[in-house]
């Protein structure tokens, strides 16, 4: 089977909805953020691979903020949709999505952005089809997605900068106020 050379966004819509059991709670009561991130991770793959026709692993994932508890007994559902196709990458944008099924209240509990690698039968990166966008929301997510990549190369660049730049002969007037103690001599 041949690649196409490019796909519409619609074709690699995925949506996986799980029953949240007592199994993935934690002391609290609510369910853990790591099975969520796990769950996402699901829906990233079966969104990217679909779209890439080919197996993909996750390289990264941005934005990770838990908005609002997930409860046991709660339906939730991951919809994901391909928002950037670069070369060998493709970002992936994921809505979850809480429901009380007594009440019928949904909740949005978290957004994220999983970036995805497509891999060749020889574990190489290999090119993915181009995204066909066929209306302003796809086109603005596509956007949005090329600017979140050039903000996380700055940011990148600005952290390996940091960390290669500490100086210790001045830690304790950097360290003043913060709540540690230094317990060797500098």
């Amino acid at each position: 089977m041949t690649k196409v050379d490019a796909k519409p966004v619609r074709v690699s819509q995925t949506t996986i909805t799980e029953l949240m059991i007592p199994a993935y709670a934690n002391f609290g009561g609510k369910i853990h953020g790591g099975t969520l991130l796990s769950l996402m991770d699901k829906v990233a793959y079966a969104c990217a691979s679909k779209h890439a026709e080919t197996y993909c692993v996750t390289v990264s994932v941005d934005k990770v903020e838990f908005l609002q508890p997930v409860e046991v007994g709660e339906l939730v559902s991951m919809m994901a949709s391909v928002n950037y196709a670069g070369n060998t990458s493709l970002v992936v944008g994921i809505r979850v999505e809480a429901q009380n099924i007594k009440t019928g209240i949904i909740k949005h509990t978290n957004s994220s952005f999983f970036t995805m690698v497509a891999k060749d039968d020889n574990d190489k990166p290999t090119q993915v089809p181009k995204l066909i966008l066929e209306n302003e929301e796809e086109i603005k997510r596509f956007i949005e997605a090329m600017r979140m990549k050039e903000i996380k190369a700055k940011v990148r660049d600005e952290m390996d900068d940091a960390k290669s730049k500490i100086q210790l002969n001045n830690a304790r007037s950097i360290l003043n106020g913060e709540r540690c103690q230094i317990k060797i001599r500098l």
